[in-house]
């Protein structure tokens, strides 16, 4: 394996821990967003509490789709 075969493999693994890490945050910040839509139903704070929750899971589904192109990941 030449130096260019090694350099390519480690940019895909670090594509695919990148990866990894996307899913475990959107997992992560959607499980609190059921919990905090869960603890304040009826609460005129929960959009702002909800709001950067959405915001960031947006970036993150951007952000994993861009890698599942890069890598040819199947949705």
């Amino acid at each position: 394996m030449n130096t260019s075969e090694l350099d390519s493999l480690k940019s895909e693994n670090q594509k695919l821990r990148n990866y990894i890490s996307l899913v475990n945050a959107e997992i992560e910040l959607s499980q609190r967003l059921y919990e905090i839509k869960q603890n304040f139903a009826n609460s005129p704070d929960s959009e702002c509490i909800t709001v950067p929750i959405l915001d960031r899971l947006f970036k993150i589904k951007l952000e994993k789709d861009v890698l599942e192109n890069e890598l040819k990941l199947m949705k």
